[in-house]
């Protein structure tokens, strides 16, 4: 039997995306690279574990979790999270940002300073901005000013990110739109903490980053992996955590958050997929439009 990988997720690097694996592998994600995984047959998915540490039961996790962890060691990976809001005294500096996925989706976030553009790629998002900067309490804040005075939210949900992606404006100013505008409400706003430093709207766009322009659209997603099932395709291109593979029915989007936890196996196939798949809406088709 061939060697069986345990995948870690898609990671975001200056060179582009690639796949992450236990023991320190990387492989790298190029537009046209054929993408084909399986599940062996008997194969079951265990929680990731938290913080660097494995899962001391290796309990059995659901498939179509993203977290693909147990109820313990996910309430310990959340136990000390910015994101969680389970802790305010870290001292680095956090930029607040402006964030694109499609017409009429714009978000607010944090993230630290020392990690740039990386937690924007890790979202997906295809238009963004740096509104400012200063402590992490001080960011916190401006978070909630702008959902409160102007209605932004903090978090858009994958499925809304994914059925947009295929049918986005043609060009890098239709794109920056909506986030010129509401950066320009937003630094205008009274009440904003005197220790972030307001920083000028320089729009970034990743629709190359990501492969976008002139993406198809796509038939469906996968909901899970499962035993004995597989993947096969020709990558066509990425965002977020998302792959978009050109299979023999279609393209699919694959969350690669959905592939952690499970010992992965190579596949022969070419255009293969036997694992369950959502199809989309006629409206979701339309609009829209993930291996090694």
């Amino acid at each position: 039997m061939a060697q069986a990988w345990r995948c870690k997720g898609l990671r975001w690097s200056a060179d582009g995306p690639e796949l992450a694996w236990d023991g320190g592998r990387r492989s790298a994600l190029t537009w046209g690279k054929r993408v084909a995984f399986g599940v062996a047959e008997g194969g079951g998915r265990t929680c990731v574990g938290a913080r660097g540490h494995a899962c001391p039961a290796r309990a059995a996790v659901s498939g179509r979790s993203t977290g693909a962890r147990c109820e313990d060691c996910a309430r310990l990976d959340r136990a000390h999270s910015v994101a969680a809001d389970t802790i305010a005294d870290d001292p680095r500096p956090y930029h607040v940002y402006l964030a694109w996925f499609g017409p009429g989706m714009t978000k607010v976030g944090i993230t630290a300073l020392e990690r740039g553009s990386a937690r924007l790629l890790e979202q997906g998002a295809v238009c963004f901005s740096w509104l400012g900067a200063g402590p992490l309490m001080a960011a916190r804040r401006t978070e909630e000013l702008l959902r409160a005075a102007l209605r932004v939210p903090d978090r858009i949900p994958y499925a809304d990110k994914r059925a947009v992606r295929s049918g986005l404006p043609a060009s890098a100013a239709e794109r920056a739109a909506e986030v010129e505008d509401l950066h320009a409400r937003a630094v205008a706003l009274d009440a904003w903490p005197e220790s972030l430093v307001r920083e000028p709207c320089q729009p970034v766009d990743h629709t190359g980053v990501f492969g976008l322009a002139d993406l198809p659209g796509a038939v469906g997603e996968v909901t899970e992996l499962v035993a004995g099932g597989a993947v096969s395709g020709r990558l066509v291109a990425a965002a977020g955590p998302d792959l978009h593979v050109e299979t023999g029915g279609g393209v699919v989007v694959v969350d690669t958050r959905l592939m952690t936890g499970w010992e992965l196996l190579p596949t022969a196939g070419d255009g293969e997929l036997t694992v369950p798949v959502r199809e989309f809406r006629a409206r979701e088709a339309t609009m829209q439009d993930g291996l090694f």
